[in-house]
């Protein structure tokens, strides 16, 4: 009995049984990926990554790019390279997947002692372990912890919009105290310089606890693909400048950020004086030393003075004590997260139109007890309006926004995952921009 009927050129039907030439290579072909793999997984290549005699082997699955990315970002973070790894099993979550890091037998070549290699390796391991235990941080990150990572062994370069003597160059310092510092004209230039490799990492003011957010820095997390790694709360206290011999009642304008003028309103009311918006305090005060304007002050920072050269006629002149501005560290690849310190997460995401869609969302962080700390929505530029039908009401427009969401757990809590997975069966769009440590230092 035939199986499968071919008609030959002549329309004749035909009971043997062939198969075009085509499936004979692609068979062919599934018997060498085959062959080739478990011979490969035989000799721990390419899959592991092998040491010399005296060190453990790390063996690792096939991952996804971004995964790979990922681990690779946590080797560089744990000792700047694969021999100074001493873990013998680490297990973390990101975004759902699971990875296992784990310390295998070691191969002894001929010239070595097999005897002992496998005992020596195992007390080698021991002893280490325990010494790298020793030296974990106990209690919450603070954001000193960026400067003592492993990736400050080598000058981290560090991008900002402005000039020496901004606040976010003073951010910089903060974090990396031996950072090389990389002034930018613009915010998006400071996401440019690190997608170029002409910085590794970014600084990016993100909200103020007095003006509130900066709404085009948003825009721009969502139209770069950087990772938010860090965040730092650095508190703002402004000083009004002069240059040297300008007493406090000759000045006429104060020139500074919009956001400086406004933090510093009281004082001004009081002063008397114009005032004068700039692009940048910094800038400004470069602006007055080399015009030698001798009727302006500037409202910048104390650090500012002493780059320029100006005299400080008032301190903390801010209407607010607790005037605290919030940066995010930007950087080409994810960090590792973890649930041994206080990790913070940002997404953004969008919904559809419909009665509850927002509290739905919402409801997800809630019923696993997450924290938010930060909701901000912004319009979509790309599509502003769009047209609906409304039984109630007939065709109506709505905009679209997009909702920016912070919350205080980190991604390798299978709580998160669970409220990311959840989210996602009605979000329309979802982006996790970064996992990272919580700044505690304020």
């Amino acid at each position: 009995m035939c199986h499968t009927k071919i008609f030959n050129s002549q329309h004749e039907p035909s009971c043997k049984f062939q198969l075009p030439i085509c499936h004979y290579s692609i068979v062919l072909v599934i018997i060498i990926i085959v062959y080739y793999c478990k011979k490969c997984q035989q000799k721990h290549h390419p899959i592991s990554l092998k040491f010399n005699s005296k060190r453990p082997k790390l063996y690792h699955s096939f991952l996804h790019s971004d995964d790979l990315m990922a681990l690779k970002g946590f080797l560089i973070n744990t000792g700047g390279g694969f021999p100074q790894l001493d873990w013998g099993q680490l297990n973390f979550k990101h975004l759902g997947s699971v990875y296992k890091v784990r310390v295998g037998s070691v191969s002894v070549s001929s010239d070595e002692n097999p005897s002992n290699s496998t005992a020596d390796l195992q007390k080698s391991v021991d002893k280490r372990e325990s010494s790298v235990t020793k030296k974990v941080q106990k209690g919450p990150l603070s954001v000193t912890d960026f400067s003592t990572s492993s990736t400050n062994h080598s000058k981290v370069r560090i991008s900002f919009k402005g000039l020496a003597g901004a606040y976010s160059e003073e951010a910089a310092l903060k974090a990396y105290p031996q950072c090389e510092t990389f002034p930018c004209e613009e915010f998006e230039d400071t996401f440019k310089a690190v997608e170029l490799w002409l910085a590794d990492r970014a600084i990016l003011p993100i909200e103020n606890s007095l003006s509130g957010c900066i709404h085009r820095n948003y825009d721009l997390l969502l139209r770069h693909r950087l990772h938010i790694v860090g965040e730092i709360q650095l508190a703002v206290n402004f000083s009004l400048l002069a240059l040297p011999g300008v007493r406090l009642e000759q000045l006429e304008r104060v020139l500074s950020h919009p956001q400086g003028l406004d933090q510093c309103n009281a004082f001004l009311n009081k002063l008397g004086v114009l005032r004068e918006s700039v692009d940048d305090a910094a800038g400004a005060s470069q602006l007055v030393a080399s015009n030698r304007m001798m009727d302006a002050g500037i409202i910048a920072s104390a650090r500012a003075a002493e780059l320029y050269g100006f005299n400080i006629l008032a301190e903390r002149i801010q209407d607010d004590c607790g005037n605290i501005t919030r940066f995010l560290v930007l950087a080409r690849d994810p960090i590792i997260p973890r649930t041994d310190k206080p990790f913070k997460t940002s997404i953004v995401f969008t919904l559809d139109e419909g009665p509850g869609m927002l509290f739905k969302a919402l409801a997800v962080f809630a019923l696993r007890d997450i924290n938010l700390t930060k909701i901000e929505s912004r319009p979509q530029r790309n599509q502003l309006l769009r047209v609906v039908d409304d039984s109630n009401t007939g065709t109506s427009k709505y905009f679209d926004y997009l909702f920016y969401i912070d919350f205080e757990a980190s991604m390798a809590e299978p709580r998160a995952q669970y409220a990311l997975r959840h989210l996602q069966e009605f979000a329309t769009f979802l982006r996790v921009l970064g996992c990272y440590p919580m700044d505690t230092s304020v």
